[in-house]
């Protein structure tokens, strides 16, 4: 998308028809300069520095694609990265699109509702006229934890990826196709097992990872929007993400395919 993007704090909203207009002055939770951008249901949040950025695929709670997840975009952008939320359940019925994911991947197909959305949606990342199509990552909370995981394991572009309290991919087999892993997991959780399935998975495929455990936090204790945040988990986990993607995403092209 070509304009000429406005450089004293304000941000640019697109419309679905391409057309552009100027939004008020960053809110709370926006860095200033901050630009974003409106791609039909997704929400695409760009650094106002030299292009092109690195660029993040962000992939929400069952909550869908809320104000959580917008602010953790403005957080990628604001360390140099194009971040783009994506909307998958699109205005469908979630508990549907729900349960549709969940047989998926008890099943142990790779390709289930979800995935495919997760693909086209690097796929308009890559596209981006800003973003270097060689480095791109993604991130995942809860269902968007374990879809991230499923996803990694049939797409080869993904640099690295970051899964929050997420399940492992089925079938185990396919873990030794996954890029670079930081995930982190709360101490309690139907999840947490998950931690140990990979860490042995991706050790013996010598596949470069960094996995954590944070034995007092629970279940989506990185959203500080809900009762169960913890902040020094939520703190040093978003650190450990920014140290792995700036060697994975940021510093290195992700192989083709």
């Amino acid at each position: 998308m070509n304009a000429a993007w406005p450089r004293d704090g304000g941000s640019i909203v697109s419309s679905e028809k391409g057309q552009m207009d100027r939004a008020a002055p960053a809110a709370a939770g926006e860095t200033e300069g901050m630009r974003t951008e409106s791609l039909g249901t997704s929400y695409l949040a760009l650094p106002d520095g030299p292009a092109p950025y690195p660029g993040v695929v962000v992939i929400h709670e069952a909550s869908g694609l809320n104000d959580n997840i917008r602010d953790i975009c403005r957080r990628f952008a604001a360390e140099g990265y194009a971040a783009l939320g994506v909307d998958l359940f699109e205005g469908r019925n979630r508990a549907a699109c729900m349960a549709r994911m969940f047989i998926g991947g008890m099943a142990g197909n790779l390709s289930y509702y979800g995935v495919p959305a997760l693909k086209a949606a690097l796929g308009r990342v890559a596209g981006h006229p800003e973003v270097d199509a060689g480095r791109i990552g993604a991130i995942g909370f809860c269902l968007g934890g374990s879809i991230v995981l499923t996803w990694a394991c049939a797409d080869g572009r993904l640099g690295a990826i970051a899964p929050f309290y997420g399940a492992a991919p089925r079938p185990r087999e396919a873990i030794r196709r996954l890029c670079p892993v930081v995930g982190s997991w709360p101490g309690k959780d139907f999840t947490t097992k998950a931690a140990g399935v990979l860490e042995a998975d991706l050790t013996a495929a010598g596949i470069p990872h960094d996995l954590k455990v944070y034995p007092g936090a629970k279940h989506s204790f990185f959203n500080d929007q809900w009762r169960n945040y913890h902040a020094a988990a939520a703190a040093d986990s978003w650190q450990r993400v920014l140290a792995f993607f700036a060697e994975h995403v940021r510093g290195s092209p992700a192989a083709a395919g």
